[in-house]
Protein backbone atom coordinates (compact mmCIF):
# COMPACT_ATOMS: atom_id res chain seq x y z
CA UNK A 1 0.00 0.00 0.00
CA UNK A 2 1.68 3.28 -0.75
CA UNK A 3 2.01 5.70 1.66
CA UNK A 4 -0.84 8.23 -0.12
CA UNK A 5 -2.90 5.41 0.80
CA UNK A 6 -2.02 5.24 4.39
CA UNK A 7 -2.49 8.83 4.83
CA UNK A 8 -5.62 8.73 3.42
CA UNK A 9 -6.76 6.22 5.46
CA UNK A 10 -5.40 7.47 9.14
CA UNK A 11 -6.86 10.64 8.54
CA UNK A 12 -10.57 9.84 9.18
CA UNK A 13 -9.45 6.98 11.47
CA UNK A 14 -8.04 10.44 13.65
CA UNK A 15 -11.19 12.06 12.97
CA UNK A 16 -12.83 9.25 14.02
CA UNK A 17 -10.52 8.62 17.15
CA UNK A 18 -11.27 12.45 18.56
CA UNK A 19 -14.71 12.04 18.11
CA UNK A 20 -14.82 8.93 20.44
CA UNK A 21 -12.71 10.84 23.12
CA UNK A 22 -14.77 13.37 23.13
CA UNK A 23 -18.17 11.23 23.67
CA UNK A 24 -16.12 9.10 26.33
CA UNK A 25 -15.09 12.26 27.86
CA UNK A 26 -18.23 12.92 30.76
CA UNK A 27 -18.57 17.02 32.45
CA UNK A 28 -20.09 15.84 35.73
CA UNK A 29 -18.54 17.51 38.91
CA UNK A 30 -17.67 20.91 39.63
CA UNK A 31 -15.63 23.05 37.26
CA UNK A 32 -14.35 26.59 37.74
CA UNK A 33 -14.51 29.27 34.86
CA UNK A 34 -11.70 31.51 35.65
CA UNK A 35 -11.64 35.26 33.25
CA UNK A 36 -8.97 36.67 33.37
CA UNK A 37 -8.76 40.68 34.95
CA UNK A 38 -5.85 42.19 33.19
CA UNK A 39 -4.02 42.99 36.22
CA UNK A 40 -2.51 38.74 36.53
CA UNK A 41 -5.89 38.00 38.31
CA UNK A 42 -8.79 35.74 37.49
CA UNK A 43 -12.50 36.68 38.21
CA UNK A 44 -14.00 32.94 39.09
CA UNK A 45 -17.48 31.49 38.81
CA UNK A 46 -18.41 27.92 39.67
CA UNK A 47 -20.53 25.28 37.73
CA UNK A 48 -21.96 22.02 38.94
CA UNK A 49 -22.28 19.87 35.56
CA UNK A 50 -24.60 16.51 34.97
CA UNK A 51 -24.12 15.35 31.65
CA UNK A 52 -26.20 12.29 30.04
CA UNK A 53 -25.49 11.25 26.50
CA UNK A 54 -24.72 14.81 24.43
CA UNK A 55 -27.30 16.79 27.38
CA UNK A 56 -25.86 18.85 30.02
CA UNK A 57 -28.02 19.91 33.03
CA UNK A 58 -26.48 21.82 35.84
CA UNK A 59 -26.35 24.81 37.89
CA UNK A 60 -23.86 27.76 38.84
CA UNK A 61 -22.76 27.82 42.41
CA UNK A 62 -22.39 30.44 44.72
CA UNK A 63 -21.89 29.17 48.02
CA UNK A 64 -26.00 28.90 49.06
CA UNK A 65 -26.99 30.63 45.79
CA UNK A 66 -27.68 28.73 43.11
CA UNK A 67 -28.94 29.18 39.36
CA UNK A 68 -29.98 26.52 37.02
CA UNK A 69 -28.29 26.63 33.32
CA UNK A 70 -30.13 25.87 30.47
CA UNK A 71 -30.39 24.17 26.46
CA UNK A 72 -26.80 22.40 27.80
CA UNK A 73 -25.06 20.10 25.05
CA UNK A 74 -21.78 18.71 24.53
CA UNK A 75 -21.15 17.46 21.26
CA UNK A 76 -17.93 16.70 19.41
CA UNK A 77 -16.15 18.34 22.46
CA UNK A 78 -17.99 21.50 22.04
CA UNK A 79 -20.18 22.38 25.17
CA UNK A 80 -22.91 25.03 24.82
CA UNK A 81 -25.33 26.32 27.55
CA UNK A 82 -27.60 28.90 28.51
CA UNK A 83 -27.03 30.86 32.06
CA UNK A 84 -29.27 33.76 32.68
CA UNK A 85 -30.48 34.26 29.22
CA UNK A 86 -26.53 34.85 27.81
CA UNK A 87 -25.20 32.03 25.38
CA UNK A 88 -22.07 30.10 26.88
CA UNK A 89 -19.59 28.15 24.20
CA UNK A 90 -16.53 26.44 24.64
CA UNK A 91 -14.27 23.94 23.02
CA UNK A 92 -12.81 21.07 25.05
CA UNK A 93 -8.72 21.51 25.05
CA UNK A 94 -7.22 18.51 26.82
CA UNK A 95 -8.67 18.44 30.27
CA UNK A 96 -9.87 22.36 30.14
CA UNK A 97 -12.82 24.12 28.25
CA UNK A 98 -11.98 27.32 26.53
CA UNK A 99 -14.99 29.56 27.04
CA UNK A 100 -16.50 32.63 25.98
CA UNK A 101 -19.98 34.44 26.45
CA UNK A 102 -21.13 38.07 25.89
CA UNK A 103 -23.03 39.74 28.49
CA UNK A 104 -26.19 42.11 26.79
CA UNK A 105 -24.87 45.49 26.06
CA UNK A 106 -21.15 44.40 27.18
CA UNK A 107 -18.09 42.66 25.14
CA UNK A 108 -17.17 38.94 24.69
CA UNK A 109 -15.42 37.56 27.68
CA UNK A 110 -13.04 34.58 27.12
CA UNK A 111 -12.00 32.30 29.96
CA UNK A 112 -10.88 28.66 30.99
CA UNK A 113 -12.66 25.95 32.16
CA UNK A 114 -11.10 24.15 34.84
CA UNK A 115 -11.85 20.72 37.53
CA UNK A 116 -12.93 22.30 40.85
CA UNK A 117 -13.61 21.37 44.06
CA UNK A 118 -17.09 20.76 45.36
CA UNK A 119 -15.58 22.96 48.58
CA UNK A 120 -14.49 25.73 46.77
CA UNK A 121 -18.01 26.60 45.04
CA UNK A 122 -19.70 26.06 48.50
CA UNK A 123 -17.09 27.01 51.30
CA UNK A 124 -18.50 26.03 54.58
CA UNK A 125 -19.49 28.58 57.03
CA UNK A 126 -16.82 29.18 59.42
CA UNK A 127 -17.64 29.10 63.27
CA UNK A 128 -18.61 32.57 64.53
CA UNK A 129 -17.70 34.06 67.66
CA UNK A 130 -19.81 34.45 70.85
CA UNK A 131 -21.26 38.32 70.77
CA UNK A 132 -19.25 41.10 73.17
CA UNK A 133 -18.44 44.42 72.97
CA UNK A 134 -15.51 45.51 70.77
CA UNK A 135 -14.27 48.61 72.94
CA UNK A 136 -14.00 51.71 71.20
CA UNK A 137 -11.05 52.36 69.13
CA UNK A 138 -11.49 56.34 70.00
CA UNK A 139 -10.72 57.46 66.17
CA UNK A 140 -13.83 59.38 63.78
CA UNK A 141 -15.03 61.75 66.62
CA UNK A 142 -15.91 63.65 63.48
CA UNK A 143 -17.36 61.89 60.30
CA UNK A 144 -14.09 61.05 57.90
CA UNK A 145 -13.24 63.21 55.12
CA UNK A 146 -11.34 61.81 52.27
CA UNK A 147 -11.18 60.34 48.78
CA UNK A 148 -12.22 56.93 47.52
CA UNK A 149 -11.20 55.37 43.74
CA UNK A 150 -14.31 53.70 43.12
CA UNK A 151 -17.16 56.24 41.85
CA UNK A 152 -14.66 57.17 39.35
CA UNK A 153 -12.17 54.69 38.79
CA UNK A 154 -13.67 51.41 39.84
CA UNK A 155 -11.38 48.54 39.04
CA UNK A 156 -9.38 51.20 36.70
CA UNK A 157 -7.38 51.97 40.14
CA UNK A 158 -3.86 51.92 40.26
CA UNK A 159 -0.80 53.42 42.33
CA UNK A 160 -0.10 56.17 40.19
CA UNK A 161 -3.95 57.60 40.55
CA UNK A 162 -3.91 57.04 44.12
CA UNK A 163 -0.10 59.23 44.37
CA UNK A 164 -2.01 61.51 42.10
CA UNK A 165 -5.12 61.45 44.42
CA UNK A 166 -2.43 62.10 47.43
CA UNK A 167 -1.12 65.24 45.59
CA UNK A 168 -3.82 66.65 44.04
CA UNK A 169 -5.58 66.67 48.01
CA UNK A 170 -2.74 68.79 49.03
CA UNK A 171 -2.02 71.28 46.02
CA UNK A 172 -6.18 71.78 45.71
CA UNK A 173 -6.09 72.61 49.80
CA UNK A 174 -8.71 70.46 50.42
CA UNK A 175 -6.13 68.72 52.89
CA UNK A 176 -6.31 71.94 54.55
CA UNK A 177 -10.08 72.27 55.60
CA UNK A 178 -10.26 68.47 56.43
CA UNK A 179 -10.09 65.80 53.84
CA UNK A 180 -7.43 63.39 54.58
CA UNK A 181 -8.22 59.96 53.45
CA UNK A 182 -7.35 58.54 50.46
CA UNK A 183 -9.12 55.28 49.98
CA UNK A 184 -7.85 52.50 47.73
CA UNK A 185 -11.39 50.30 47.09
CA UNK A 186 -11.75 47.16 45.13
CA UNK A 187 -9.65 45.26 42.98
CA UNK A 188 -6.11 45.70 44.71
CA UNK A 189 -5.94 42.28 45.50
CA UNK A 190 -3.66 39.79 44.26
CA UNK A 191 -3.88 35.89 45.15
CA UNK A 192 -2.43 34.31 48.40
CA UNK A 193 0.99 33.60 48.87
CA UNK A 194 2.25 29.95 49.88
CA UNK A 195 1.45 30.81 54.03
CA UNK A 196 -1.79 32.50 52.51
CA UNK A 197 -0.58 35.94 53.03
CA UNK A 198 -2.58 38.21 50.98
CA UNK A 199 -0.70 39.90 48.29
CA UNK A 200 -1.29 42.98 45.92
CA UNK A 201 -1.69 42.59 42.13
CA UNK A 202 0.70 44.03 39.52
CA UNK A 203 -2.04 47.20 39.77
CA UNK A 204 0.07 47.72 43.20
CA UNK A 205 3.40 46.78 43.10
CA UNK A 206 4.70 48.01 46.33
CA UNK A 207 1.76 48.47 49.14
CA UNK A 208 3.68 49.79 51.98
CA UNK A 209 5.46 52.36 49.51
CA UNK A 210 2.65 53.44 48.32
CA UNK A 211 1.20 53.85 51.60
CA UNK A 212 4.70 55.70 52.95
CA UNK A 213 3.85 58.24 50.06
CA UNK A 214 0.40 59.38 50.94
CA UNK A 215 1.96 59.59 55.13
CA UNK A 216 4.76 61.71 53.75
CA UNK A 217 1.74 64.00 52.44
CA UNK A 218 0.68 64.67 55.88
CA UNK A 219 -2.33 61.99 54.79
CA UNK A 220 -4.24 58.91 55.95
CA UNK A 221 -4.42 56.29 53.53
CA UNK A 222 -7.54 53.49 53.25
CA UNK A 223 -8.49 50.03 51.99
CA UNK A 224 -10.88 47.86 51.21
CA UNK A 225 -11.61 44.17 51.70
CA UNK A 226 -14.69 41.83 52.41
CA UNK A 227 -15.84 39.15 55.06
CA UNK A 228 -16.71 36.62 52.28
CA UNK A 229 -14.40 34.56 49.93
CA UNK A 230 -14.43 37.10 47.29
CA UNK A 231 -15.15 40.79 47.02
CA UNK A 232 -17.69 42.60 44.74
CA UNK A 233 -15.36 42.78 42.21
CA UNK A 234 -14.46 38.99 42.36
CA UNK A 235 -11.06 39.23 44.31
CA UNK A 236 -9.79 37.62 46.98
CA UNK A 237 -11.42 38.13 50.45
CA UNK A 238 -10.25 37.87 54.00
CA UNK A 239 -12.72 34.99 54.48
CA UNK A 240 -10.99 32.30 57.18
CA UNK A 241 -7.75 34.79 57.53
CA UNK A 242 -9.12 37.95 59.20
CA UNK A 243 -6.49 38.10 61.54
CA UNK A 244 -3.50 37.82 59.25
CA UNK A 245 -5.06 40.00 56.59
CA UNK A 246 -5.62 42.73 59.74
CA UNK A 247 -1.95 42.12 60.86
CA UNK A 248 -0.71 42.66 56.66
CA UNK A 249 -3.57 45.83 56.28
CA UNK A 250 -1.23 47.31 59.54
CA UNK A 251 2.13 46.33 58.63
CA UNK A 252 2.16 48.16 55.27
CA UNK A 253 0.62 51.37 57.46
CA UNK A 254 -3.24 51.49 56.70
CA UNK A 255 -5.75 53.68 58.50
CA UNK A 256 -9.19 52.93 57.20
CA UNK A 257 -10.36 49.59 56.18
CA UNK A 258 -13.83 49.74 54.05
CA UNK A 259 -15.04 45.94 54.66
CA UNK A 260 -17.80 45.13 52.10
CA UNK A 261 -20.08 41.93 52.48
CA UNK A 262 -20.37 40.66 48.84
CA UNK A 263 -19.86 37.56 48.60
CA UNK A 264 -20.40 36.75 52.50
CA UNK A 265 -24.41 36.53 52.12
CA UNK A 266 -23.26 33.47 50.08
CA UNK A 267 -22.10 31.55 53.14
CA UNK A 268 -24.17 33.32 55.66
CA UNK A 269 -27.50 35.19 56.42
CA UNK A 270 -28.25 38.52 57.10
CA UNK A 271 -28.96 37.81 61.13
CA UNK A 272 -25.04 36.45 61.36
CA UNK A 273 -23.82 39.61 59.75
CA UNK A 274 -22.97 41.28 63.52
CA UNK A 275 -20.76 38.67 64.58
CA UNK A 276 -18.97 38.40 60.76
CA UNK A 277 -18.48 42.07 61.52
CA UNK A 278 -17.26 41.73 64.96
CA UNK A 279 -14.68 39.16 64.15
CA UNK A 280 -12.79 41.62 61.66
CA UNK A 281 -13.26 44.30 64.68
CA UNK A 282 -11.39 42.32 67.16
CA UNK A 283 -9.18 41.33 64.50
CA UNK A 284 -8.45 45.17 64.04
CA UNK A 285 -8.23 45.46 67.95
CA UNK A 286 -5.52 42.80 67.89
CA UNK A 287 -3.30 44.42 65.53
CA UNK A 288 -2.60 47.72 67.70
CA UNK A 289 -3.05 50.26 65.14
CA UNK A 290 -5.43 52.73 64.86
CA UNK A 291 -7.54 51.93 61.98
CA UNK A 292 -11.16 53.14 61.71
CA UNK A 293 -13.90 50.37 60.50
CA UNK A 294 -16.12 51.19 57.90
CA UNK A 295 -19.00 48.31 57.74
CA UNK A 296 -20.31 47.92 54.05
CA UNK A 297 -23.72 45.97 54.62
CA UNK A 298 -26.04 48.40 52.64
CA UNK A 299 -27.81 49.08 55.67
CA UNK A 300 -29.15 45.49 56.09
CA UNK A 301 -30.40 44.49 59.83
CA UNK A 302 -30.74 47.34 61.05
CA UNK A 303 -26.64 47.92 61.05
CA UNK A 304 -27.61 51.31 62.90
CA UNK A 305 -28.51 49.71 65.95
CA UNK A 306 -25.21 47.31 66.14
CA UNK A 307 -22.57 48.99 64.35
CA UNK A 308 -20.84 50.44 67.26
CA UNK A 309 -20.76 47.25 68.99
CA UNK A 310 -18.86 45.42 66.39
CA UNK A 311 -15.93 48.25 66.71
CA UNK A 312 -17.48 50.21 63.45
CA UNK A 313 -16.89 53.91 63.05
CA UNK A 314 -19.42 54.33 60.08
CA UNK A 315 -21.57 52.32 58.54
CA UNK A 316 -23.47 52.07 55.31
CA UNK A 317 -27.28 52.21 55.71
CA UNK A 318 -28.17 51.95 51.65
CA UNK A 319 -27.01 50.57 48.45
CA UNK A 320 -24.71 52.22 46.17
CA UNK A 321 -25.03 55.51 45.00
CA UNK A 322 -25.10 56.83 41.54
CA UNK A 323 -24.08 59.65 40.10
CA UNK A 324 -27.87 60.87 39.11
CA UNK A 325 -30.30 63.19 40.70
CA UNK A 326 -33.00 60.42 41.56
CA UNK A 327 -30.26 58.32 43.09
CA UNK A 328 -28.83 61.14 45.45
CA UNK A 329 -32.03 62.21 46.36
CA UNK A 330 -34.00 58.79 46.87
CA UNK A 331 -30.57 58.08 49.22
CA UNK A 332 -30.53 61.30 51.26
CA UNK A 333 -34.29 61.44 51.94
CA UNK A 334 -34.63 58.42 53.44
CA UNK A 335 -31.82 58.92 56.39
CA UNK A 336 -34.31 60.85 58.25
CA UNK A 337 -35.73 58.16 61.01
CA UNK A 338 -32.15 56.65 61.43
CA UNK A 339 -30.20 59.79 62.27
CA UNK A 340 -30.59 59.69 66.48
CA UNK A 341 -28.34 56.74 65.90
CA UNK A 342 -25.04 58.60 65.39
CA UNK A 343 -22.69 59.80 67.93
CA UNK A 344 -19.05 60.42 67.71
CA UNK A 345 -16.79 57.88 66.66
CA UNK A 346 -19.79 56.10 65.04
CA UNK A 347 -22.10 57.74 62.04
CA UNK A 348 -24.57 56.63 59.71
CA UNK A 349 -23.17 56.05 55.82
CA UNK A 350 -25.30 56.58 52.88
CA UNK A 351 -22.66 56.06 50.38
CA UNK A 352 -19.86 58.44 48.98
CA UNK A 353 -19.99 61.54 47.29
CA UNK A 354 -20.34 61.96 43.27
CA UNK A 355 -19.59 65.66 42.77
CA UNK A 356 -17.76 66.58 40.40
CA UNK A 357 -18.60 63.42 38.54
CA UNK A 358 -20.43 65.04 35.74
CA UNK A 359 -24.63 63.13 36.37
CA UNK A 360 -25.68 66.41 38.43
CA UNK A 361 -25.78 69.78 38.34
CA UNK A 362 -24.12 72.00 40.11
CA UNK A 363 -27.07 72.91 42.13
CA UNK A 364 -27.98 69.60 42.19
CA UNK A 365 -24.02 69.22 43.90
CA UNK A 366 -24.84 71.16 46.13
CA UNK A 367 -27.79 69.68 47.85
CA UNK A 368 -25.80 66.55 47.80
CA UNK A 369 -23.04 68.67 49.82
CA UNK A 370 -25.56 69.97 52.35
CA UNK A 371 -27.61 67.39 52.49
CA UNK A 372 -24.93 64.47 53.10
CA UNK A 373 -23.41 67.80 56.07
CA UNK A 374 -27.30 67.59 57.54
CA UNK A 375 -26.81 64.25 58.00
CA UNK A 376 -23.26 64.12 59.92
CA UNK A 377 -22.28 61.69 57.43
CA UNK A 378 -18.75 60.80 55.82
CA UNK A 379 -17.47 63.52 52.95
CA UNK A 380 -15.69 60.99 50.92
CA UNK A 381 -15.05 62.60 47.53
CA UNK A 382 -15.05 60.10 44.69
CA UNK A 383 -14.39 61.90 41.38
CA UNK A 384 -10.97 62.84 39.91
CA UNK A 385 -9.09 65.31 41.91
CA UNK A 386 -6.51 66.24 40.03
CA UNK A 387 -9.60 67.70 36.77
CA UNK A 388 -11.61 69.81 39.08
CA UNK A 389 -13.37 72.73 38.15
CA UNK A 390 -13.32 75.98 40.18
CA UNK A 391 -16.98 75.64 40.49
CA UNK A 392 -16.69 71.86 42.31
CA UNK A 393 -14.11 73.07 44.45
CA UNK A 394 -16.00 75.64 45.80
CA UNK A 395 -18.47 72.84 46.51
CA UNK A 396 -16.00 70.70 47.95
CA UNK A 397 -14.14 72.54 49.64
CA UNK A 398 -17.23 74.94 51.70
CA UNK A 399 -15.34 75.45 54.66
CA UNK A 400 -19.25 76.43 56.27
CA UNK A 401 -20.99 73.76 55.22
CA UNK A 402 -17.96 71.43 56.20
CA UNK A 403 -18.28 73.34 59.41
CA UNK A 404 -21.44 71.73 60.00
CA UNK A 405 -20.59 68.26 58.68
CA UNK A 406 -18.15 68.33 61.33
CA UNK A 407 -19.40 69.78 64.12
CA UNK A 408 -18.79 67.67 67.25
CA UNK A 409 -21.96 68.14 69.23
CA UNK A 410 -22.77 65.49 67.07
CA UNK A 411 -26.42 66.19 67.41
CA UNK A 412 -28.93 64.52 64.82
CA UNK A 413 -30.99 66.32 62.16
CA UNK A 414 -34.71 66.80 62.09
CA UNK A 415 -37.11 67.22 60.00
CA UNK A 416 -39.26 70.15 60.48
CA UNK A 417 -41.41 71.28 57.54
CA UNK A 418 -41.99 69.05 54.63
CA UNK A 419 -44.45 68.98 51.32
CA UNK A 420 -44.77 66.59 48.68
CA UNK A 421 -41.39 68.46 46.75
CA UNK A 422 -39.83 70.30 49.64
CA UNK A 423 -38.09 70.06 52.92
CA UNK A 424 -36.73 71.73 55.69
CA UNK A 425 -34.01 70.22 57.91
CA UNK A 426 -32.79 71.65 61.24
CA UNK A 427 -29.48 70.31 62.84
CA UNK A 428 -28.84 71.86 66.24
CA UNK A 429 -24.70 72.95 66.74
CA UNK A 430 -22.52 73.43 69.11
CA UNK A 431 -22.61 77.63 70.37
CA UNK A 432 -26.00 77.99 70.16
CA UNK A 433 -26.33 77.95 66.57
CA UNK A 434 -28.73 76.06 64.41
CA UNK A 435 -27.90 74.91 60.87
CA UNK A 436 -31.42 74.67 58.66
CA UNK A 437 -31.29 73.80 55.12
CA UNK A 438 -34.50 74.64 52.86
CA UNK A 439 -33.92 71.24 50.16
CA UNK A 440 -35.97 71.90 46.92
CA UNK A 441 -36.89 68.26 45.48
CA UNK A 442 -38.93 69.38 42.64
CA UNK A 443 -38.62 70.35 38.92
CA UNK A 444 -39.22 74.03 39.01
CA UNK A 445 -37.93 77.21 41.68
CA UNK A 446 -40.07 77.04 45.04
CA UNK A 447 -40.47 79.46 47.48
CA UNK A 448 -40.39 77.49 51.05
CA UNK A 449 -41.43 78.80 54.31
CA UNK A 450 -40.60 77.96 57.55
CA UNK A 451 -41.55 78.92 61.63
CA UNK A 452 -38.69 79.60 63.46
CA UNK A 453 -40.15 78.61 66.25
CA UNK A 454 -39.77 74.84 64.76
CA UNK A 455 -36.36 74.90 65.28
CA UNK A 456 -36.76 76.19 68.43
CA UNK A 457 -35.21 79.41 67.65
CA UNK A 458 -38.76 81.99 68.37
CA UNK A 459 -37.78 84.82 71.03
CA UNK A 460 -34.48 84.86 70.97
CA UNK A 461 -32.17 87.59 69.10
CA UNK A 462 -30.67 85.71 66.18
CA UNK A 463 -27.55 86.34 63.76
CA UNK A 464 -27.97 84.41 60.22
CA UNK A 465 -25.57 83.50 57.52
CA UNK A 466 -25.89 82.19 54.20
CA UNK A 467 -23.69 79.04 53.95
CA UNK A 468 -23.78 79.29 50.13
CA UNK A 469 -23.36 83.08 49.28
CA UNK A 470 -21.36 83.19 52.71
CA UNK A 471 -23.17 86.37 54.09
CA UNK A 472 -25.50 87.91 56.90
CA UNK A 473 -29.20 86.77 56.60
CA UNK A 474 -31.60 89.76 57.49
CA UNK A 475 -34.13 88.02 59.86
CA UNK A 476 -37.47 89.21 61.36
CA UNK A 477 -40.23 88.40 63.97
CA UNK A 478 -40.53 83.95 63.80
CA UNK A 479 -41.18 83.26 60.19
CA UNK A 480 -38.47 82.45 57.35
CA UNK A 481 -38.70 81.91 53.40
CA UNK A 482 -36.06 81.38 50.65
CA UNK A 483 -35.93 81.31 47.53
CA UNK A 484 -34.47 77.99 46.26
CA UNK A 485 -33.84 77.09 42.79
CA UNK A 486 -35.14 73.41 41.00
CA UNK A 487 -33.26 70.19 42.94
CA UNK A 488 -31.07 73.16 44.98
CA UNK A 489 -31.03 74.42 48.30
CA UNK A 490 -30.81 77.11 50.87
CA UNK A 491 -28.64 76.64 53.72
CA UNK A 492 -28.60 78.96 56.78
CA UNK A 493 -26.50 78.36 60.41
CA UNK A 494 -28.55 80.92 63.09
CA UNK A 495 -27.36 81.87 65.68
CA UNK A 496 -28.26 82.96 69.31
CA UNK A 497 -27.05 85.89 70.50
Amino acid sequence: MSSNWRSLLVVPLLAAGAIFLHSQTHLNGFWVLKVPTGDGNFRESYFELQQSGDQITGKQVQGRRETAISAGTFQDGKLHFVLRQTPYDGVLDGGKINMHYQPPNSNMVEGVMERSGAEAARPPRLPLPELHDVPDNGLARTPPMGWNSWNKFAGKVDDAAVRGMADAMVSSGMSKVGYQYINIDDTWEGPRDAKGNITTNRKFPDMKALADYVHSKGLKIGIYSSPGPKTCAGYEGTYGHEDQDAKQWAAWGFDYIKYDWCSADQIYTDQEMQPVYQKMGDALRKTGRPIVFSLCQYGRSEVWKWGAQVGGNLWRTTGDISDRWNSMDRIGSRQFDIAPFIKPGHWNDPDMLEIGNGGMTNDEYKTHMSLWSMLAAPLLAGNDLRSMSDDIKAILMNTDVIAVDQDKEAHPVKKIAETESTVVLARPLAGKSTAIGFFNRGDQPAEISVNLDSAGLTGKKLVARDLWLHQPVQLSGDHYSATVPTHGVVMLKVTER
